[in-house]
């Protein structure tokens, strides 16, 4: 597992027999950040985020996205409360 990452749900017996789960963490492992696409791209990085607060900070700032679709509040709304959301989380943690 990359440095820092939640490893709980891999260790969890009851995750280990899902067909899927030894197939996603071995593709977490050999994610090659340099090399990440099939074809060659200027981009570099992968989508993957290895510490256990992503799956909380991702729901929060999703939910202030789906209010823009929603019409209930601005693009420019919808950031700085992710941008709140994100910082708060990382600092609650320790970041």
């Amino acid at each position: 597992m990359p440095p820092g990452a939640h490893t709980s749900l891999y260790d969890n017996p009851n995750y280990q027999v899902v067909q899927f789960a030894q197939m996603t963490l071995d593709s977490i492992l050999s994610a090659d950040p340099n090399d990440s696409t099939v074809e060659p791209s200027p981009y570099v990085g992968i989508q993957f985020a290895a510490i256990p607060e992503v799956a909380g900070i991702a729901t929060q700032v999703s939910q202030e996205f789906s209010a823009v679709y929603a019409g209930q509040q601005t693009v420019e709304e919808a950031l700085a409360k992710a941008q709140a959301i994100t910082t708060e989380e990382m600092e609650a943690a320790g970041y």
